[in-house]
């Protein structure tokens, strides 16, 4: 009956965004760097001895990247860091096609401990897809109360990343598969070289907080990001694709992937910007592992399935489940207890 009533729940919760929109399916080709782009992070095409079927050619290029993930995710520091009162800028390595989401958005929240930054801790917080401006912004107060500076990077294609002619963040996960791709490295990209200014700064203690796709992009961060010491993941699945696939806050996507591509080959193709490869990549690191009980678009099995993977490899960690579901973590009483979790664990990790 509980589980009956928190789906209810959660599907009347969805149903409240009203402007999605089924685009439909591309390979994105257009979006495959070349072996030369790959290092400076540029959209290009996939190199001109590629294989000639679409799915072969993208399927060659992610063996390579995933392959070498050093390589796909590397980054220099950004050469015009700009800190305005609580707003950090700076230009991402990966140039898209749209300015506006060339340039990295970040809002920051001191903690107003005494002393210099070196003995302060700093928390990089992602927030879910299509968050607004003021998603996470209430975390982010909780965690400078609890003594730990937070930088709220804005994703791709979010908030002041947004192109004019979007109004969901659509081209971070689409069913056009390059795209997509290239859009989620971005992102881990931008982390990356937000975690290079707080060390300019002076920061050595770094932690990263992400929720939901968020939580996704923070791991790969992490695992390519050895100043990175402590992740605390909410809404978690070892498979990108799998939660496109089956997830309710990604039915619109998945209508635009049916009958183009299967599953399993949508799993292949999106291995590079999944956790699955790169859990071995995070040991060592303190880890926070939380989901919810009753979510319908990050399935419960596939959180159950990724965390068996770290008991499996034996990867310390730790794992909280929440007694809601995806879109009711966000309300009080379990926002309260989510937020709890995640900050006192960063707070412990941190120092």
């Amino acid at each position: 009956m509980i589980t009956r009533l928190f789906h209810a729940w959660e599907r009347r919760l969805a149903s409240v965004t009203t402007d999605r929109v089924v685009r439909p399916f591309e390979w994105g080709l257009d979006w495959i760097p070349n072996e030369t782009e790959t290092e400076t992070g540029n959209v290009g095409s996939d190199g001109p001895h590629a294989p000639a079927a679409p799915e072969t050619r993208l399927q060659h290029w992610v063996d390579r990247v995933t392959g070498d993930s050093d390589r796909y995710f590397a980054v220099s520091p950004a050469p015009d860091y700009q800190l305005d009162g609580d707003w950090l800028t700076f230009t991402s390595q990966l140039v898209t096609p749209h300015a506006s989401n060339n340039t990295v958005h970040l809002r920051y929240f001191r903690s107003g401990r005494a002393g210099k930054a070196a003995e302060r801790s700093a928390v990089i917080v992602m927030p879910q897809w299509n968050a607004d401006p003021s998603g996470h912004v209430g975390l982010c107060q909780l965690l400078a109360r609890a003594g730990l500076d937070a930088l709220r990077l804005s994703l791709p294609y979010h908030d002041a990343r947004m192109p004019p002619e979007l109004h969901r963040a659509d081209y971070i996960v689409s069913a056009n598969v390059g795209r997509t791709l290239e859009v989620c490295r971005q992102a881990v990209l931008d982390v990356r070289r937000a975690v290079k200014w707080l060390e300019q700064a002076g920061y050595q203690r770094i932690g990263i907080l992400g929720t939901s796709l968020g939580s996704c992009l923070a791991l790969l961060a992490a695992a390519h990001e050895p100043a990175i010491e402590a992740m605390a993941l909410n809404h978690i699945s070892p498979f990108f694709a799998d939660v496109v696939w089956r997830g309710l806050s990604t039915s619109h996507v998945r209508a635009g992937l049916d009958e183009r591509i299967t599953l399993e080959q949508l799993r292949r193709l999106w291995m590079p910007i999944s956790p699955f490869p790169y859990l071995d990549r995070v040991r060592g690191r303190a880890i926070q592992l939380v989901y919810a009980r009753y979510d319908l678009s990050f399935p419960v099995d596939l959180s159950q399935h990724l965390v068996a993977e770290f008991e499996r490899q034996a990867i310390p960690h730790r794992v909280t489940v929440l007694p809601c579901g995806h879109y009711s973590t966000g309300i009080a009483p379990f926002s309260w207890m989510d937020g709890f979790v995640l900050t006192r664990f960063l707070r412990s990790a941190l120092g």
